[in-house]
């Protein structure tokens, strides 16, 4: 099951049937990658073209390199030059060119076989993953922003509320705006209920003579590896 096709050749080069049969699975399995990388997640056309036709396109590399180490050498010299994106990937699409990459490589060597058990292992462990939420930021976390007089104390200011609304509270960064008459004071809270989030905030406009409040979501904009 894990042979590799290419070697049943007699003189040991690349039949036409063996190509076709490569080129064929490695199409296959880049658009089944290229399914895997767009579920539940955000993406582009042209990087989902790219994941279907990179392991096809590695595929070929490898079949005219097989054999010769030094060429092989000078062909991922090459390959660390390419550059995939314009801009600085995601890490879920740093991991799907690696995962592209590979069964390329796989393909490439003739291992039909190992390829296709090795994409149902990693991406069925990608979509389980991706089903179950795993890494997922708790959902009662908020990222809160108070702007408070300079008239007051904020050290104790909002502890009672805190232990009342909240599971955790800390406070991560505090600056001075409108000229050094206000400060802005930065939280990141876990919420007990979320339902009371409403509540919550009125109690602190109370406390802050109605200024500006901004409360939200964590943000989860920093995949970048």
């Amino acid at each position: 099951m894990f042979e590799s096709i290419l070697s049943q050749s007699a003189s040991g080069s690349i039949t036409p049937l063996s190509f076709l049969i490569c080129t064929a699975v490695s199409l296959v399995l880049g658009i089944l990658t290229a399914v895997v990388f767009m579920f539940r997640n955000t993406y582009t056309k042209s990087f989902v073209l790219t994941l279907a036709l990179l392991p096809a396109m590695v595929q070929v590399v490898i079949m005219m390199v097989n054999g010769n180490l030094g060429t092989g050498v000078a062909v991922l010299g090459a390959f660390s030059l390419i550059r995939f994106r314009s801009v600085p990937g995601t890490a879920r699409e740093i991991v799907s060119i690696f995962f592209a990459m590979a069964l390329g490589l796989a393909m490439g060597m003739g291992y039909v076989g190992f390829a296709v058990v090795f994409f149902l292992l990693i991406g069925g462990a990608m979509l389980l993953l991706c089903l179950t939420g795993f890494g997922e930021m708790h959902t009662a976390d908020r990222h809160l922003k108070i702007t408070i007089p300079e008239s007051l104390d904020y050290s104790g200011l909002l502890d009672d509320l805190f232990e009342r609304y909240t599971t955790s509270a800390r406070l991560e960064k505090v600056r001075t705006t409108n000229m050094g008459s206000l400060y802005e004071l930065c939280y990141r809270v876990t919420l007990k209920h979320p339902a009371e989030e409403k509540a919550f905030l009125d109690e602190i406009r109370c406390r802050n003579g109605n200024l500006n409040i901004t409360c939200g979501q964590l943000s989860t904009a920093r995949e970048d590896l």
